[in-house]
């Protein structure tokens, strides 16, 4: 471990500021950034020595590599937090307009969906792992659910019951069982926990276990995770419409008939309920406007 990854490691462990997984978040996006640095010379850095330059050759980095506007946004959150734990808080812009980062897009009418390719899920080693990626992308399930999930507890039959501390916003979800491909995925989960939830054996908790999950993910060339979430809600609109949504090709909300607008607004808040939303202007993030 580089001096630099320790450093962010100790502050992370000192400052335990928000929910378990805004902490592995901000800790996975700093041992991130002390890699970069590593690569782009800064070998002997410390914390304390952390600068504007540093801080301008990461964002310029991260411009080159045409990351999204909101992975930008939390790397810079986690950048800015970073600064007030060093007690340097100007090394960092207040604004993210300062940097030239554009305004997060929460609503296009291009998918962002990504499909979970068999060649990638073979080369993930872990089981554990394997099994929640596949329900990620059978049941549109988010990361911490898919982790967290108890396959025995959760199986009711014609329906997946996500218990609410299983999931963000603790709220409890309830998916139906539609297909054979979601019943054989909680078959193996179950055959493979025996009882208990989907954090590997020798991880106490989802935090620690977690860090190995994207380490997993990343070995196996599986990125934007939340992607299968995207083709879930996708597959499922045309599932209950019968047409594309605008984010496949299909037609816009200004397109549809009367009673196909009825039709959307119905479809869009059951699939909001499925994916642990409560509200149907959500669904415009996955299936477009």
């Amino acid at each position: 471990m580089h001096d630099l990854n320790y450093d962010f490691k100790e502050l992370c462990r000192r400052n335990r500021d928000g929910s378990f997984a805004t902490q592995a978040d901000r800790q996975h996006i700093l041992d991130l950034i002390a890699d970069q640095l590593h690569e782009m010379g800064f070998t002997k850095l410390r914390a304390e020595g952390f600068k504007p330059k540093h801080v301008n050759m990461l964002v310029e980095r991260w411009k080159a590599e045409e990351l999204q506007p909101g992975t930008l946004k939390n790397r810079m959150s986690a950048l800015r937090w970073l600064a007030e734990k060093i007690g340097k808080q100007n090394i960092v812009e207040r604004t993210n307009a300062a940097y030239g980062i554009p305004d997060r897009v929460y609503v296009t009418n291009v998918s962002k969906a990504r499909e979970l390719a068999a060649e990638q899920l073979e080369r993930i080693r872990d089981p554990y792992t394997r099994i929640s990626l596949r329900a990620e992308a059978a049941f549109g399930l988010r990361r911490e659910a898919s982790i967290k999930m108890v396959a025995a507890r959760a199986d009711q039959g014609d329906w997946l019951v996500l218990k609410d501390s299983w999931n963000k916003g603790g709220r409890e979800i309830r998916i139906p069982i539609r297909t054979e491909e979601q019943r054989q995925v909680l078959e193996d989960a179950k055959a493979l926990t025996k009882g208990k939830s989907l954090i590997a054996p020798g991880y106490k908790t989802y935090r620690a276990y977690l860090h190995h999950f994207r380490h997993e993910c990343r070995r196996a060339g599986i990125h934007a995770v939340h992607g299968h979430r995207h083709l879930y809600a996708q597959e499922r609109y045309q599932e209950l419409t019968g047409w594309a949504c605008p984010a496949q090709g299909g037609p816009t909300s200004k397109q549809l008939t009367k009673g196909q607008k009825a039709r959307d607004r119905e479809v869009r808040l059951q699939i909001s309920h499925e994916m642990g939303h409560g509200r149907r202007q959500v669904t415009s993030i996955y299936l477009g406007r």
